[in-house]
């Protein structure tokens, strides 16, 4: 593949309590550069509010924006769309390209996970569920235009104890070991959740690591064009791994 042939599809996964419309801003210009983009909503987030949050049901549905883009895919995922992502590619191979892990280099479970659980069920229990505290962190944190792109698509209050709990059930370390394509880990400089990055590069089998500088855990909004110039270099190599001159590229295990 070339600038002047097809593009290769991407598929955006989005974090917890956010939804697709955080990724506005690479929707924009992926479909710009003439790549197949999709950017899909998990269950009990944006679209599907309404809807129970499961792994199995977050797994389907990243399944389910597979298909509408005709797969394989360049996956990537942010935070909650990171582990997820990751899980995906695990079990599915054939059907990502590359994967994209941003914001989720940190192992969901002990301690940890169980402190951030109590945290967010005391901040449910507020009149408001959260919201303004929400408000107030997404804007103090973020530039003017991802304000309003993590806010348009609607605040998912309740989603916070079923996503954090199915997120424990998952076992990103061995899912890397078990994707035999190309991993890229994606972490702002400032990002408390890439305290175990070099675990998960270790376990990867073909892994690079990429720091952002200035950004924090939302990296692709917080940085939104340093994060870019990362996903052209990442698209760029994949689609000369897959000219037809090219050798057999691991990153595409089903070619």
């Amino acid at each position: 593949m070339s600038a002047g042939g097809p593009r290769i599809p991407v598929l955006l996964v989005h974090g917890i309590r956010t939804s697709a419309s955080m990724w506005r801003h690479q929707l924009e210009w992926l479909a710009a550069a003439g790549h197949p983009v999709l950017a899909i909503d998990l269950p009990g987030h944006g679209s599907r509010l309404d809807e129970p949050f499961t792994l199995e049901g977050a797994l389907a549905a990243i399944d389910a924006g597979v298909d509408r883009l005709g797969g394989p895919v360049l996956l990537i995922g942010l935070s909650l769309g990171g582990y997820y992502s990751i899980a995906y590619a695990a079990r599915n191979p054939d059907r990502v390209l590359g994967l994209v892990a941003a914001g989720s280099s940190f192992e969901p479970g002990g301690p940890g996970l169980a402190a951030y659980r109590r945290l967010a069920g005391l901040i449910h229990r507020l009149p408001d569920r959260g919201l303004r505290l929400h408000t107030f962190m997404v804007r103090r944190m973020l530039p003017s235009d991802a304000v309003q792109d993590v806010l348009a698509g609607g605040v998912a209050l309740d989603v916070m104890d079923a996503g954090l709990a199915a997120t424990g059930r998952l076992s990103p370390l061995a899912d890397l070991r078990a994707f035999p394509g190309r991993v890229w880990l994606v972490n702002g400089a400032y990002d408390h959740f890439r305290l175990h990055q070099r675990r998960f590069l270790t376990a990867a089998r073909h892994g690079t690591l990429v720091t952002v500088p200035g950004a924090g855990h939302l990296v692709s909004l917080h940085r939104p064009h340093r994060f870019d110039t990362v996903l052209r270099r990442i698209i760029a190599g994949i689609e000369a791994d897959l000219a037809p001159d090219s050798p057999d590229p691991v990153n595409h295990p089903g070619r």
